[in-house]
């Protein structure tokens, strides 16, 4: 069974830069995705990248301060500059075995979720 593991969470003043970055333990399908969850809110989908059809999408609250990427087939970075409060959250990173994951990003899409690391952002 695939599994997911996310580090590089933590906490940093606004403007600063986080990268986080995710390791999968095989084969991660169509899609690697990033996700965001704060208490009280939908999880929102930040980035996508998919190895197989070789394109990417980054959300319109995030882009051109996000970047993503492939390091290798198995893992993912997420490259966070210019950090703001409102980044604060639960980052996910996911797999897909849907086609249609890369856009939108959309959290039915991806059927294997990691546990979770924490951004805090300060003002």
């Amino acid at each position: 069974q695939l599994r997911l593991v996310e580090s590089g969470g933590g906490s940093v003043q606004a403007g600063g830069s986080l990268k986080l970055t995710c390791a999968a333990s095989g084969y991660i399908g169509y899609c690697m995705g990033w996700f965001r969850q704060v208490p009280g809110k939908p999880r929102e989908g930040v980035a996508s990248i998919s190895p197989h059809f070789g394109s990417q999408s980054i959300a319109d609250s995030v882009k051109g301060r996000f970047t993503i990427s492939l390091d290798n087939d198995r893992t993912s970075s997420l490259q966070m500059n210019n950090l703001t409060p409102d980044d604060t959250a639960t980052y996910f990173c996911a797999a897909s075995a849907y086609r249609d994951c890369v856009q939108p990003i959309r959290s039915e899409k991806y059927n294997v979720w990691g546990q979770g690391t924490l951004v805090i952002v300060s003002s």
